[in-house]
């Protein structure tokens, strides 16, 4: 294959919500550009990006796609990225790689959520790009309205086009940078009369907005009140890379309609890419796990010249690789090259190594690059192995796919025992034990997560423990005394030696203690950890012969499970601090909502447009927030949670809390 060089490399995101047509719009690009041969298609199961068992079953991207076209003796990278909300990560992954990104939305008439947030992050990042309205072939489909809805909230969003469509067929179009129309083959026609009204309102507007470009081409605009053809693109071409211009253009993804004309706009808009180093450096993006081929890394070239057989190190690890194979990649498909040069984008396997965000460099020249800002994860489900036996494997075969997963992680929780899978959303999720079972034949299940309740006490008691055993021979024999009181010194437990007059003997102390403290672990309500408890040994009685360490740390368990009961156990729950961000619109419903989940509101302010609420609520209120988050904003809302304190739990749970530890016990010894 050809080699490029830096400025013949256009690298763009197709970004948008799901189900817009990104990924049919990656096929056309690539079949126009003659690097596949035939056009498939998301339904049939048969899209080049859409190669994974989930992505063909569901009929949706769930991962990031990569490939490639050339056109115009310009190569290409289409990085084609899901549609949900749940693996926005891998949007961030190819929106850190890019040089543009190409929004995709429908020709609804309406401004989409996905397009919504696609043009706040391309915001955010400062990155160029371009609007294609999909489908407006379709019935009811509506480009003009769709590009009207969308400059209501974003006003730098203009038509650089404007499809002739009748029926559901697209018969030309009608550049506004030249002001004048095509038909499908290229052929110049007279603007239809039907369009000349939204031709010149649509040219006035990018006239104006391209005269902002620079002063030369502002004074020409007011000395004529135009500009030419080759000022409009000039200044369009400026305006887009510094993020002040979006160009808006309209097709059909799977009918192949209007795809050249947006391939000729990534081409001549689009900025080349920009090296971020003087030698050889390289930065991963992007995992594939194969149990049989191993695991392939995407990866963009940041600086110098990258050839087959180098010997790079690892920066973030001061570890060597050497890349014996490079490849540009179409979907599933691999095709070996000699060398890339800086910009562009491929893929190498079997590095030891080497994992996503990654940077390996020229061992001369060690380059540190900006980290890929993944989103942190937002919901926790415990997972488990469908049959006990199959506990260790299953949990090495989820380490084994979040290798290619950078948003989802896995921990154990000590306080309770459980393994934790956390991610964006449970369909993200699901999704994880789907692979698993996939690739590795073994069966899990999820499901929501235990709360880290406390248990404490109310008020003082005493109990005495008794331990007595005789077997023939040496027996066991062990008494103690103890208070129980809440407000322990450090605020989890306290012991208290105040045994007088040789009741215990001193060498048996330490073993009350340590019968006390293996006690509190778990709680008389639920066998939740019990805290806040100081426990004051004050008598006591001992055996010359049967008395042991094992039988006082016996008695002093006995002394607990009496003791503790007497005084008014109580659970406490974890208070999470949590951030939310929204669109005002949604401020009373949000707020509404944490007063239902027994949250507090402790304030709200409002920054860039956007409404912060700042508030408190019981962890077990949280466990799916992510999902009812998105549903009660269209998936415009976000938020962060971190843990604030321990408080009383109402009363009118407790029952429900107790029933969920037994059941939860129940099914454990099932399992085993």
């Amino acid at each position: 294959m050809k080699v490029f060089d830096t400025e013949s490399i256009r690298n763009v995101a197709l970004i948008g919500h799901g189900g817009e047509g990104k990924t049919s719009l990656a096929e056309a690009m690539m079949f126009n550009g003659k690097t596949i041969d035939r056009l498939g298609r998301v339904d049939d199961g048969t899209a080049t990006m859409d190669f994974d068992a989930e992505e063909v079953a569901r009929k949706i991207s769930i991962g990031l796609g990569l490939g490639y076209t050339v056109w115009k003796d310009t190569k290409i990278n289409i990085l084609d990225t899901p549609g949900s909300f749940d693996f926005e990560g891998e949007v961030v992954a190819a929106l850190h790689v890019a040089d543009g990104a190409v929004i995709v939305t429908s020709a609804s008439g309406n401004l989409s959520v996905g397009t919504e947030k696609a043009i706040e992050m391309i915001n955010e990042r400062k990155m160029p790009a371009i609007l294609f309205i999909n489908g407006v072939t379709k019935e009811n489909a509506n480009y003009l309205e769709t590009v009207s809805a969308i400059r209501e909230t974003y006003k730098n969003v203009i038509a650089a086009e404007i499809p002739i469509v009748a029926g559901n067929q697209m018969n030309g179009y009608v550049s506004v940078l030249d002001g004048k129309a095509y038909d499908m083959n290229g052929a110049e026609i007279a603007i239809p009369a039907a369009f000349q009204s939204a031709y010149e309102e649509a040219r006035f507007e990018l006239v104006e907005k391209a005269a902002e470009a620079s002063d030369e081409l502002m004074e020409k605009y007011f000395e004529t009140g135009d500009l030419s053809e080759e000022d409009v693109l000039a200044g369009a071409r400026v305006l887009v890379e510094n993020c002040d211009l979006i160009l808006a253009v309209g097709g059909s993804a799977t009918q192949n309609v209007g795809v050249k004309e947006l391939m000729n706009k990534i081409v001549d808009i689009v900025p080349t890419p920009k090296t971020k180093a003087s030698a050889t450096c390289l930065q991963v993006f992007k995992s594939i796990v194969d149990p049989y081929v191993g695991k392939l890394l995407m990866f963009k070239v940041m600086g110098g010249t990258l050839n087959a057989g180098d010997n790079l190190v690892n920066v973030s690890n001061d570890k060597s690789e050497r890349v014996a194979s490079i490849y540009c990649i179409k979907g599933k498909k691999q095709e070996a090259v000699d060398k890339f040069n800086a910009g562009d984008i491929g893929a190498v396997a079997k590095l030891g190594y080497t994992k996503t965000g990654d940077v390996l460099c020229d061992p001369q020249n060690k380059t540190e690059l900006d980290p890929i800002p993944f989103p942190v994860p937002v919901i926790s489900l415990a997972i488990n192995a469908l049959k006990k036996d199959d506990e260790e494997k299953v949990i090495s075969a989820v380490y084994k796919v979040l290798e290619e997963e950078s948003t989802v992680r896995i921990e154990k929780n000590a306080e309770t025992n459980e393994t934790l899978l956390q991610g964006l959303g449970e369909t993200q999720l699901d999704i994880i034990v789907k692979k698993v079972k996939n690739k590795y034949g073994l069966d899990a299940i999820l499901r929501e997560p235990r709360v880290s309740y406390r248990e404490t006490i109310r008020k003082s008691s005493e109990a005495v423990g008794r331990h007595k055993k005789q077997n023939g021979g040496s027996g066991q024999f062990g008494q103690c005394s103890v208070r129980f009181e809440p407000g322990a010194a450090d605020g989890e437990f306290e012991f208290v030696d105040a045994v007088v007059g040789g009741a215990i003997p001193r060498q048996y102390i330490p073993s009350v203690e340590k019968g006390l403290r293996e006690a509190v672990k778990t709680g008389v309500l639920a066998g939740y950890p019990m805290i806040n408890v100081k426990a004051t040994v004050f008598d006591g009685k001992y055996h010359p012969v049967d008395s042991k360490e094992i039988a006082f740390i016996s008695a002093a368990k006995l002394a607990y499970d009496e003791g503790i009961p007497a005084a008014g156990p109580y659970f406490l729950e974890p208070i999470m601090d949590v951030k939310i961000i929204v669109p005002s619109s949604y401020l009373g419903d949000v707020m509404g909502d944490i007063s239902k989940r027994r949250g507090g509101i402790k304030f709200t302010e409002e920054v860039n447009g956007k409404q912060i609420i700042t508030a408190t609520v019981p962890q077990a209120e949280m466990l799916k927030y992510a999902t009812d988050l998105r549903s009660m904003t269209q998936g415009r809302g976000k938020f962060t949670m971190t843990f604030a304190e321990y408080q009383e739990v109402p009363a009118s749970n407790n029952d429900k809390i107790i029933e969920d530890a037994k059941k939860r016990r129940a099914e454990l010894e099932a399992r085993k």
